[in-house]
């Protein structure tokens, strides 16, 4: 069982080692937006604090709840997005030119919860919880997690996630790939690995827990992490190699985006099924064929980026970026009044 239920809202329809595919589909024709965004809340406080205070997913009472979604509003890009979906009625367009913007979307937070519900991966620090403690840099990732290697189970893998919300899902593919070439070389991974490195003993001591419900838990957690951190550790102080860890790494890529099937069709039939695959394939041959050149780029560089990395592309369709970007705002702007 998942921890948030997104499965009873979103279908994971595609999952292979390379490609997972998900859509949220109808109820009496009417696409559940209001549901999608319930699931997401429901994740707020997972994605704002991580566990740096405890295990706090099943802590939905109302002071955390809007402490979480205060402390998205302390963050200047989320401030932004509010006033240009709900105070403007408007949108950013897929090739603003301030592209850090877009991170006021909530791409991060949708590729949380598929993390967290179909992959099973546990936030290892959250950049939410930094930005409102100390308003420090963290890491350049959209999401640092740990959980099972999606190509061997009985091993762990930590995951260094990339996500997107664009109007256009090519659009988003590439700009996706442009991450990939500019966070996956040498020097820029040892920055972002010592920066994670820093967050190593920001979370509660074991002896400071007190929920009992979940101590067993929360000490392996810590226990998991400290090996994370030893790794990341042993590349930035003690000239380890690059390749060792690789070996362990998953980048989740993941491509939410506004789809035209939603104009045509209003239940998730097999029709609607065959033209959803249809367009989940051609993005994926796009990437692919571009992920190649990249590749073909940096052939013989000495950069992580010219292996073979553990790329899984993720792609999600929905019908409208604008309108779920718009209730996202909406529902936080509630919660921090409740």
């Amino acid at each position: 069982m998942s921890i948030f239920g997104a499965e009873n809202i979103i279908e994971e329809r595609i999952s292979e080692a390379d490609l997972r595919a998900y859509f949220v589909g109808f109820d009496f024709g009417r696409w559940r937006l209001d549901e999608l965004v319930d699931v997401l809340m429901d994740a707020l406080v997972d994605f704002a604090f991580g566990y740096h205070q405890g295990v706090l997913k099943d802590s939905y009472h109302r002071r955390i709840l809007k402490e979480a979604a205060t402390s998205i509003y302390k963050i200047d890009v989320f401030r932004k997005a509010k006033e240009a979906y709900v105070d403007n009625d408007s949108e950013y367009e897929d090739d603003i030119e301030k592209k850090y913007l877009k991170r006021g979307e909530f791409g991060e937070l949708i590729l949380h919860l598929i993390l967290r519900d179909f992959v099973n991966t546990i936030p290892l620090i959250s950049k939410i919880y930094f930005k409102d403690s100390d308003g420090m840099t963290v890491h350049g990732f959209d999401a640092v997690h740990i959980g099972p290697d999606l190509n061997n189970t009985s091993a762990n893998s930590i995951f260094f996630g990339e996500s997107k919300l664009y109007k256009n899902g090519e659009r988003g593919v590439q700009a996706l790939l442009e991450d990939i070439e500019d966070h996956f070389k040498r020097n820029f991974l040892k920055r972002e690995f010592a920066l994670i490195g820093k967050k190593r003993n920001s979370f509660q001591r074991l002896e400071e827990f007190t929920n009992l419900n979940s101590l067993e838990e929360y000490k392996k957690f810590l226990e998991e992490k400290e090996k994370w951190f030893d790794r990341l550790d042993k590349i930035t102080t003690k000239n380890g190699k690059l390749e060792e860890l690789f070996k362990s790494v998953t980048i989740p890529l993941l491509c939410t985006y506004t789809s035209k099937i939603f104009l045509k069709h209003n239940q998730e039939n097999e029709k609607f099924k065959k033209e959803y695959e249809g367009e989940i394939k051609k993005l994926k041959e796009i990437l692919d064929n571009r992920l190649k050149k990249l590749r073909e780029k940096y052939e013989n560089s000495g950069e992580p980026i010219q292996s073979d990395l553990n790329i899984v592309i993720m792609l999600f369709p929905v019908p409208s970026k604008k309108e779920l970007v718009k209730e996202l705002h909406q529902r936080l702007l509630h919660i921090q009044g409740i």
